[in-house]
């Protein structure tokens, strides 16, 4: 039994980086005052450039610096419609989610002719898990062992990353000036303003580092987690961040509590999945949506009361004088 659950708490791990570093991009945009539904699409294409460029150049980090630009080229594409010339956001959105499944999948049966595939990913041109001192020979010892060997050891840089972001983040908007900004500019921008900081450049810094977090999500995706872009690889993995987000009513910890609970749940569903009750098998995708109609349940009933900043989705028009 203690086996099992660390075999699913590492699943958990495993599952849970993507969530974790777009629900956190997430959190920027929106307490910056701009809605990013577009996390779908920014995972998406973040997957698909660093796979293609991992697989050409045999270079994980190269891929990482592709998946990175194209996710900020991305994200910018979406302040310039919404800051800039102050378009819908949620339009904007789910524009670039669109574009982003049509476009992956397209240049992928261009450029690699496997049905929209990149190659498979190895050696080099992946980021290989990173096994802690003895992690081997204290696999055997009671309890300590496998939470050592299993649960903290063996895995990628990138999700080691992820979890080191939170209190990052934390730090960032809670105990710093540029954050105690970033939550005014979601707040009161004509305030902000009148005190001589510029909303836009607020607003479009913290979509930039949403890029930046958000390439590096897809990424793990594509380069560390499953070693090749699939379309459409993402899954609902951005929306399910966006729910974790309003789960963890915009606040770093509380946030990633809520993607671990959906990646554990996730984890479930794999453990689930075969599973008969008497003569009746449950169905495969009975068991892979699972995850996401728990995640409805929870957030209809358990979220409790969320307030979201209160410019959230309101474009800024500068007065004049």
């Amino acid at each position: 039994m203690y086996e099992l659950l660390i075999q699913m708490l590492d699943s958990t791990i495993r599952t849970a980086p993507p969530l974790i570093l777009a629900a956190i991009a997430g959190m920027f945009c929106e307490r910056s005052g701009v809605i990013n539904i577009a996390l779908e699409g920014i995972l998406l294409v973040a997957a698909f450039a660093s796979a293609a460029v991992a697989a050409v150049t045999g270079s994980a980090w190269l891929g990482l610096c592709a998946g990175v630009l194209v996710s900020i080229l991305f994200v910018l594409t979406h302040g310039f419609a919404t800051i800039t010339h102050r378009g819908d956001q949620v339009v904007s959105g789910m524009a670039i989610n669109i574009l982003a499944a049509g476009l992956t999948a397209t240049l992928g049966r261009y450029w690699f002719d496997m049905g929209g595939k990149t190659p498979t990913l190895s050696g080099d041109a992946r980021f290989a898990p990173i096994d802690f001192p003895y992690a081997k020979e204290l696999y055997d010892v009671p309890v300590i062992g496998q939470f050592y060997s299993e649960l903290l050891s063996g895995h990628s840089i990138l999700e080691y990353a992820a979890f080191a972001c939170v209190p990052l983040a934390w730090w960032v908007l809670f105990r710093t000036r540029f954050g105690l900004r970033l939550r005014a500019v979601g707040e009161a921008p004509g305030a902000v303003d009148t005190a001589g900081i510029s909303v836009i450049r607020m607003r479009y810094t913290a979509l930039l580092i949403a890029g930046i977090l958000g390439g590096i999500g897809g990424t793990y995706l594509a380069v560390a987690q499953t070693a090749q872009f699939v379309p459409n690889m993402s899954a609902g993995k951005g929306y399910m961040a966006l729910a974790a987000l309003v789960f963890g009513k915009w606040r770093p910890w509380n946030a990633m509590a809520a993607c671990l609970l959906f990646a554990f749940l996730d984890a479930v569903a794999i453990r689930l999945q075969g599973v008969s009750i008497g003569s009746f098998a449950i169905p495969v995708q009975a068991i892979e949506a699972l995850p996401y109609v728990l995640t409805i349940f929870l957030l209809a009933g358990f979220i409790g009361r969320a307030v979201a900043p209160k410019a959230l989705g309101t474009p800024y028009t500068k007065e004049r004088e």
